[in-house]
This record gives structure tokens, C-alpha cells and sequence, in this order.
């Protein structure tokens, strides 16, 4: 199973480069990346957070669950949701859980991109399941949750962090 890369390590910083082969190989990742999700009971997982490069996530959240390629992230609702957050990629020190704190986020979204065979998908999202696309999204440009809170908060979260 992939190890999930941990804050600190560089993959994490680079943004994704784009898919551009839809083939076996793409396939086992995205079953790789489900299976690393599950076990570390996770809601959504980018590929650079299993140490490769590539715009790709996971999710299984609200009642739904898939993949995409190569996304495109667009607001549909500005309205700015403050909610708990966590990352599998920052866990806390002592714990190994994800550690959580108040992060803001858009309430609506719409997610276009691929599937494992290079078919167009667009999907559209509310509360977790926005959420889970934008803290994912993210992820495929080198960002963190924590770069998205307050200083004081990020720092906090930072001090339990590996």
C-alpha cells in the first residue's frame, strides 16, 4: 500500500503535473489511492500526497465517491464556510490523527475533469463534499489547509504536526 507523504516532505509543495495517459498504469494508481484513503479513513486523497506528481484525487464523501483527472475547480457559491478540517498529510505528533481546526472554504463548487478512461466528468458540490474538492484540489498546486488559516491558527496546528 502507498504511504501517505507527511507534511515537510517536498511532493507536497509541487504542484501536479497533467495526466496524459489514460492507461493501466493510471487505473492502479487511482485503486491505490482509494485503498491508502480507506485505510487511513480518509474523504479524499491527491496524488501528491502518495509522492506522485500528477493533478489527480479521490474522494468518497457525502454519498459519493470517485475520481478525477486533471481538475478544474470552479466556485459556484462564494460564500465563505468556516467548518473543521483536517488533512491526512498533517498529522498530529502524538496521535497520527489528522489534526482539525476551522478552515474557510466556498460553500458551492462544480469539479470538471477526466476518469480513469479519459471520459469528461463534472461534478457539482455542497458542504463536505466542496469541501473535500477544494482541500484536494489544493493539494495538486502545492497548497495546504493550513496555508488558508490564520497565522496564530496554522501555527498551533504546525507545533503538533510531525
Amino acid at each position: 500500500m502507498r504511504e501517505i507523504r507527511v507534511i515537510g516532505d517536498p511532493v507536497l509543495r509541487t504542484p501536479g503535473e497533467p495526466v496524459t495517459s489514460f492507461d493501466r498504469d493510471l487505473r492502479r494508481l487511482i485503486d491505490e489511492m482509494m485503498e491508502a484513503m480507506y485505510a487511513a479513513d480518509g474523504v479524499g486523497l491527491a496524488a501528491p500526497q502518495i509522492g506522485v506528481s500528477k493533478r489527480l484525487f479521490v474522494y468518497d464523501a457525502s454519498g459519493r465517491k470517485g475520481h478525477v483527472v486533471n481538475p478544474e475547480l470552479v466556485i459556484d457559491d462564494a460564500e465563505e464556510v468556516l467548518d473543521e478540517e483536517g488533512c491526512l498529510s498533517v498529522p498530529g505528533r502524538d496521535t497520527g490523527k489528522p489534526l482539525y481546526a476551522r478552515t474557510p472554504r466556498a460553500a458551492g463548487v462544480t469539479v470538471r475533469g477526466f476518469d480513469r478512461l479519459g471520459r469528461p466528468v463534472r461534478v457539482k458540490a455542497r458542504g463536505l463534499l466542496a469541501r473535500c474538492f477544494q482541500h484536494e484540489f489544493d493539494h495538486l498546486d502545492g497548497v495546504i489547509y493550513v496555508d488558508r488559516l490564520p497565522k496564530n491558527a496554522a501555527r498551533e496546528i504546525l507545533l503538533r504536526a510531525p
